[in-house]
């Protein structure tokens, strides 16, 4: 008999060998935390003779936990039949993020200001998106937003049909 419970003793000692793992979960995003993300996009028509690219950075703070400040930079270039167009916006915004572990999807509101050769503008409206954490300190994350834009006068924010969709697709840093 005592050799069949021999194997326990020699099962824990064993265990105790192997490193131990915790199941806490890893804080991503905790008050304090700087985020820099790097996105671009484009597009061309048909026949590779005309379309447009773009790039966009943002710089992030979390003062209390689940929630960034941002400040954002975005440049873009046209070239259509048209004409050519370089337009840039600044916007700054504050996003709260629920934590889901790797997952952290987030909720948010920015205003900003577009300029260039195109309508100077200042715009405001909600976005959202989810960033996925890859590794402790590298995400890939994806960005809706709805613009609304102030009319020239800076009176009044159009209807809903002068708004516009934008999309970001990129890559993120914590430090």
């Amino acid at each position: 008999m005592l050799r069949k419970l021999f194997w326990l003793p020699a099962l824990g000692a064993l265990m105790m060998l192997l490193p131990t793992t915790t199941a806490r979960a890893q804080e991503y995003l905790d008050a304090g935390s700087w985020l820099l993300t790097l996105s671009g996009t484009g597009s061309s028509n048909q026949d590779v003779n005309a379309g447009s690219f773009g790039v966009q950075a943002e710089i992030g703070y979390f003062p209390a936990d689940q929630l960034e400040l941002l400040v954002r930079q975005s440049v873009s270039y046209a070239d259509f039949n048209a004409g050519t167009t370089t337009s840039a916006a600044t916007a700054v915004g504050l996003d709260y993020h629920f934590d889901l572990d790797r997952w952290q999807p987030f909720l948010g509101w920015s205003i900003g200001y577009q300029y260039g050769d195109v309508h100077n503008t200042w715009f405001t409206g909600p976005e959202g998106g989810v960033k996925y954490f890859v590794k402790p300190d590298t995400f890939i994350y994806g960005l809706v937003q709805f613009q609304w834009y102030f009319d020239n006068g800076g009176n009044d924010v159009t209807n809903f049909e002068d708004g516009a969709f934008l999309y970001g697709l990129g890559i993120g840093f914590t430090w």
